[in-house]
């Protein structure tokens, strides 16, 4: 009788890290699906752009003093960097909104990667913690005519009063935003710059 020999098979089915279907959430414990990783589509330098960064559930609440005052900080730093300019924010209890201009979608995404990572840093040092801040990609959108940029300038400063409760809300603006800019010169230490692109020079018109 022939005894049949055991030959070492190459491993390539079974478990293994990384197999399988990318995860449709963000990270565990989030809601709802995350970015799509998909080439984002290139846009002119006129038209702004809308964005929205959600944080890890870790990172604390962002309207905090000292979280506020970090974001606000890091802001600062990158407002205007790499072809990227901080126009508006808003910063809810665990996601912020930024109206921004780019040259276009290199730009966007050199600046996005610098502020990501001054944000990041700045939020792990207010909550003492290290690792990952956000929960995925940011979610960016181009605004393309003078409607959807009001739409989204009025979106964003009155965020604020979709998330939190009628007895908390605040007085007239939103003081974890850049509406206490509209109306007043630009300091050299604000977290913003003024607007270069006609629509958003002229979304307050009217």
């Amino acid at each position: 009788m022939v005894k049949q020999l055991r030959l070492p098979l190459p491993k390539w089915g079974g478990r293994r890290r990384g197999a399988g279907r990318p995860r449709k959430h963000p990270h565990p414990g989030l809601i709802g699906p995350g970015v799509p990783h998909m080439k984002r589509a290139d846009f002119a330098a006129r038209n702004p752009v809308h964005l929205t960064l959600r944080t890890l559930p870790g990172v604390g609440f962002l309207r905090g003093y000292s979280r506020l005052r970090a974001i606000e900080d890091a802001l600062r730093e990158a407002r205007e960097r790499f072809g990227l300019r901080v126009i508006h924010y808003s910063v809810q209890g665990n996601h912020l909104h930024l109206l921004v201009e780019a040259d276009g979608v290199a730009s966007l995404a050199r600046g996005m990667q610098g502020l990501a990572i001054r944000l990041a840093r700045a939020l792990n040092r207010a909550a003492r913690r290290r690792g990952t801040v956000f929960a995925d990609r940011y979610h960016s959108r181009v605004l393309a005519t003078r409607r959807e940029v009001v739409n989204a300038l009025r979106y964003v400063l009155q965020n604020f009063r979709h998330h939190l409760r009628e007895d908390v809300l605040p007085a007239g603006t939103d003081p974890c935003s850049s509406a206490i800019w509209l109306r007043i010169p630009l300091p050299e230490d604000a977290p913003v710059v003024a607007p270069r692109t006609w629509l958003l020079r002229h979304a307050g018109d009217g």
